[in-house]
């Protein structure tokens, strides 16, 4: 469950347009900006089980409205290797508007189906952590790596307080995080030798949890059915100042929350905009 600061606007949900049936609940929103104080997961610990007949939840985050144009990010150091500038990644806008690197997960579920056991790897390359934005449930098995010949420093900070801080000077090294992502948090990653690197790992207390294609698109599968709150969260793009290093600092991540209901055996539909 979100624990909530601030509202500054609730979300809408609006209208399903002619020929959807109304099988697609919209939910829209002029920024619907909310700060974050931290994750809390349902009482206990998440319980694995079968889900033979479950749903699945699908749908597209969509950027209404004109864009912000992202100004490139200059890199100040070990340009020989990292170019001179980087692209912004804090909003990536695909085919028709469909938002990249947007979180949706969904919350109250303490039983449902197992956590994937693929490894998750964060990596430092080409002087950019790739994938810009991870998420993961606890217990899953997740590392840092350099794939550049130069030093990074990748450093995790969760509410303010670090979390990891990891100095990786050799090509190829790769160290595991996965007991030090112990409670769901969103967490802001840096790196503190190049301050141009920026990436976000969002942790969460079950599975059910997506991250947005080039698209928009997302889809979690093998829900139990059910009435459930869905929560999608973006980073903030919108820059307010730098730090001391050069860093850009940005306004706050917005969070837009709605409800869809799973059927069995069934699918949901939901669609999310950002202003």
């Amino acid at each position: 469950m979100l624990e909530w600061l601030e509202f500054r606007r609730t979300a809408d949900e609006a209208p399903a347009r002619r020929g959807d049936g109304g099988n697609v609940k919209r939910i829209t929103a002029g920024v619907t900006l909310i700060l974050i104080l931290g994750l809390s997961g349902p009482a206990g610990a998440y319980e694995a089980m079968e889900v033979g007949d479950g749903g699945t939840l699908t749908g597209i985050v969509r950027f209404g409205g004109n864009p912000p144009r992202s100004a490139s990010i200059p890199v100040k150091k070990d340009t020989e290797v990292c170019g001179d500038s980087k692209p912004s990644e804090a909003l990536v806008l695909g085919p028709d508007r469909g938002v990249k690197h947007a979180v949706l997960w969904i919350e109250g579920i303490s039983k449902g189906k197992k956590i994937e056991t693929k490894e998750i790897v964060l990596d430092n390359t080409n002087c950019l952590f790739v994938p810009h934005v991870v998420a993961l449930a606890i217990g899953s098995t997740a590392k840092v790596k350099n794939s550049d010949r130069i030093f990074h420093n990748t450093h995790g900070f969760l509410g303010g307080a670090t979390l990891f801080n990891l100095a990786l000077p050799f090509e190829n090294q790769v160290i595991e995080i996965t007991r030090r992502l112990k409670k769901p948090g969103v967490v802001n990653i840096q790196c503190d030798a190049h301050p141009h690197m920026l990436a976000w790992m969002i942790v969460h207390d079950n599975p059910y949890i997506a991250v947005t294609d080039e698209r928009g698109r997302f889809r979690i599968a093998d829900i139990p059915a059910g009435k459930y709150r869905v929560v999608l969260w973006h980073e903030p793009w919108k820059v307010i100042g730098s730090d001391r290093d050069g860093r850009p600092i940005h306004d706050k991540p917005v969070v837009i929350a709605g409800e869809a209901t799973i059927p069995v055996r069934g699918e949901a539909k939901i669609e999310f905009e950002l202003k």
